[in-house]
């Protein structure tokens, strides 16, 4: 499918192309692209965190060693990377509509406070009006990571960046979760379950 433009069948990757038994092939908006995905990963993210405040209140674990809990020593704790992947959507889903980033504090202290702040990501990425999206992908994104700015296009910013970076916390809160006990599967990750 191509990315907020028709492509002839052929003349793109594969995964940005799709074609319809016709043959002529169709077009993907960013926001098609990148919301419902969000979307269904913050769902996921979130179904994970339920089951393990569940499991936690039933098996009488601690619930702040496992908010605290990382698969490595440098890597951040449960709560960070909860935080992270909900910026991701969040600042992505806000920069490829032309709008500000929301600015939220990282306050979460409990499975209940990290399930809010999942709620409030999905709110905020559906709320978005869809035609702001409109020539995302060619739109102009600047980014200042300690304390150096970079221009890159929607485009190369969600493929490169956003998207990949969402997925890594993503996964890396589901990690720490399975690691530490917690009965979930890839159904729970995918927010099938």
């Amino acid at each position: 499918m191509a990315i907020g433009r028709t492509l002839p069948v052929g003349l793109s990757p594969p995964y940005l192309c799709a074609t319809r038994s016709s043959g002529a092939s169709m077009t993907l908006s960013m926001h098609q692209a990148s919301v419902p995905v969000f979307v269904q990963g913050l769902k996921g993210l979130k179904g994970v965190l339920t089951k393990a405040a569940a499991q936690v209140e039933a098996k009488g674990w601690d619930a702040d060693a496992l908010l605290k809990a990382r698969l490595y020593p440098d890597m951040f704790p449960l709560i960070r990377q909860v935080q992270i992947a909900t910026d991701f959507a969040k600042g992505c889903c806000a920069r490829l509509a032309g709008q500000e980033v929301p600015a939220w504090d990282d306050v979460e202290t409990s499975f209940a406070k990290l399930i809010a702040r999942i709620d409030r990501a999905i709110a905020y990425v559906e709320g978005l009006d869809p035609a702001a999206f409109a020539g995302a992908e060619d739109r102009d994104i600047t980014l200042t990571r300690r304390g150096e700015t970079s221009v890159v296009k929607g485009l190369a910013y969600f493929q490169g960046q956003a998207q990949p970076n969402f997925f890594f916390h993503l996964t890396t809160a589901y990690a720490i979760l399975r690691h530490n006990g917690v009965e979930v599967g890839k159904r729970d990750y995918l927010g099938m379950a």
